[in-house]
């Protein structure tokens, strides 16, 4: 086993490394024909917990993925609205292991539908299955991600990891996203919405509790 200063060295290194390759959204971004995120709607009503997992909750799952999602498609700009129906099905991030010997990895699996505010159609006909792991910049391959960091920086990785591979398969399909010379632009206020929704959710789960 590595003696506890080498050990800590290499997780200061391994998380350095990991900082500097970090993506900076706040560069220009390449457009996806006309896509402009509306909706984005991210639900986890059983997550299956995998093997050597720390714990998190689904509002903890669900807020994450959201978030990043925001932020990473929330940059593209067309005239043309398109709303994320995301189901989270399973996690796991992992619990401290043996370095070198056994080292679990972080992973989020989940499934995502795109639709058309237009034409109010789904455009890919079955969900499409992504699995995100934490990302070639936040590999620990020797010291493993449960000693490298914890829960929410885990998690946060995944969450963006996951972000990164919708937008690359949006970018596969950008066929989808053809842009309509004689279609006009859809005012949506995604902060407003997702405030509005919120209240909806709150109100209905008063209700349910004082049934």
């Amino acid at each position: 086993m590595l003696p506890f200063r080498s050990l800590a060295s290499l997780v200061a290194a391994l998380l350095l490394l990991a900082a500097c390759a970090a993506e900076d959204l706040s560069q220009p971004v390449k457009p996806i024909g006309d896509f402009r995120l509306g909706h984005n709607i991210v639900v986890a009503p059983q997550p299956q917990q995998g093997p050597f997992s720390r714990d998190a909750t689904a509002e903890e799952l669900t807020g994450a993925l959201a978030d990043t999602i925001d932020r990473r498609l929330g940059r593209f700009d067309g005239d043309g609205l398109y709303h994320l129906g995301v189901h989270i099905g399973a996690y796991v991030l992992a619990q401290p292991g043996l370095p070198v010997v056994y080292t679990p990895r972080s992973v989020l699996m989940f499934e995502v539908t795109v639709y058309d505010n237009e034409t109010q159609e789904k455009l890919n006909d079955k969900p499409h299955r992504i699995t995100a792991f934490e990302g070639l910049e936040n590999t620990a391959p020797i010291i493993g991600s449960g000693l490298a960091r914890g829960k929410e920086e885990q998690l946060e990785n995944l969450a963006r990891e996951g972000a990164r591979l919708i937008e690359a398969w949006l970018r596969e399909n950008e066929a989808w996203f053809e842009p309509d010379p004689d279609g006009g632009r859809t005012p949506f206020d995604r902060d407003a919405e997702r405030a509005r929704l919120a209240v909806r959710s709150g109100a209905v789960s008063g209700v349910g509790a004082s049934n």
